[in-house]
């Protein structure tokens, strides 16, 4: 525990939130509707009392310009805990290290956080407001969702929601003549994000794994049976399927004695390959279009009732170089 890792999921989270905001633009037109003058809003860090100090300042020689408006900034302004979206905390997965496929890394499921944003429109009209807000607006019912690359090294992208919370507004206009007027609307934003500890690198586990086994021994040498050598090699292969990749799903109810299985769509099962139903591993002996004849209870799991629409995840020759350390293989004795 406390071990060193960063993976920088915050601060992608909030370069991403910045960029859906950093494309947006204005037009003023004369009487005639003619375009006079496109202007692209100015986007900023920071929080919102830093740009009304701002505009509150009169130039001067050591600043001889004052901010200009229309302008926006965004700030990331809480974290919260979000229980609703909880998994097994002991639960892990594996994945390959990114351009390194013999590479497996595990590591605990992700950490559910809600990640509040605020963003601060700031103008002089109110058409240039209202121009701001309908090109926001209509892309959050009331979710959009922001595709982040939260853990490089492990390919973890996810898309992850953010959702509009409330606007309120505001018209700073009191004071004379000399008093600038500015409006402004403030939107609050909440981004489901997933925090991931640290992640494991278990290429050096997985070379003390016995990958393939070979018994040679010399049987006969009596009167009537002539020796001869002998030789067994058996491989391995995995007992779950650690990748997790739904290959099909239950059609029908399946009991607890029953040998009939049928699946939605059978394509990407092959005969003589074991699948894993809700942690129990299943043989398919034969096979006719969606319906599979199998045996129940593999590899030392016990039979239990099945409910439509449960996962079907194949053990594929892939999944064996998933392999960890505790799995108890599942040797099949065939010969070379």
């Amino acid at each position: 525990m406390f071990e060193y890792f960063y993976h920088e999921i915050l601060r992608r989270t909030i370069i991403s939130f910045g960029t859906l905001f950093n494309g947006i633009e204005i037009q003023h037109e004369d009487s005639d509707d003619n375009v006079v003058s496109t202007i692209r809003v100015p986007l900023a860090y920071g929080p919102t009392q830093k740009f009304l100090a701002r505009l509150q300042q009169s130039p001067d020689l050591n600043k001889p310009t004052s901010v200009t408006l229309p302008r926006m900034s965004f700030e990331f302004t809480g974290l919260q805990y979000d229980g609703s979206r909880k998994v097994t905390t002991t639960q892990t997965f594996k994945s390959h290290t990114v351009g390194i496929a013999t590479a497996i890394r595990k590591t605990y499921m992700p950490v559910p956080y809600n990640m509040s944003f605020e963003l601060s429109v700031f103008t002089k009209l109110n058409d240039d407001m209202l121009q701001i807000v309908e090109q926001i607006l209509p892309y959050f019912q009331p979710s959009y969702n922001l595709s982040v690359d939260l853990v490089s090294t492990i390919g973890e992208k996810r898309d992850i929601p953010v959702i509009i919370e409330n606007i309120t507004m505001e018209d700073d206009y009191e004071g004379d003549f000399t008093t600038r007027r500015s409006l402004i609307y403030t939107f609050r934003f909440t981004a489901k994000t997933y925090l991931f500890g640290p992640v494991g690198d278990t290429s050096a586990a997985s070379k003390d794994l016995i990958r393939s086994a070979k018994i040679g021994y010399v049987v006969g040498g009596t009167t009537k049976t002539p020796t001869r050598d002998v030789t067994y090699s058996v491989v391995p292969r995995a007992t779950k399927a650690y990748d997790n990749d739904v290959t099909t799903n239950l059609s029908e109810d399946m009991g607890v004695e029953g040998t009939l299985m049928e699946v939605n769509d059978s394509s990407g099962i092959e005969l003589n390959t074991y699948v894993i139903v809700d942690s129990e591993s299943i043989y398919v002996d034969k096979k006719s279009g969606n319906k599979l004849v199998v045996k129940r209870g593999q590899d030392g799991t016990t039979p239990t009732a099945h409910v439509s629409g449960a996962a079907v995840n194949k053990v594929t020759a892939t999944t064996n170089s998933l392999i960890e350390i505790g799995d108890d293989f599942g040797f099949d004795g065939s010969f070379i």
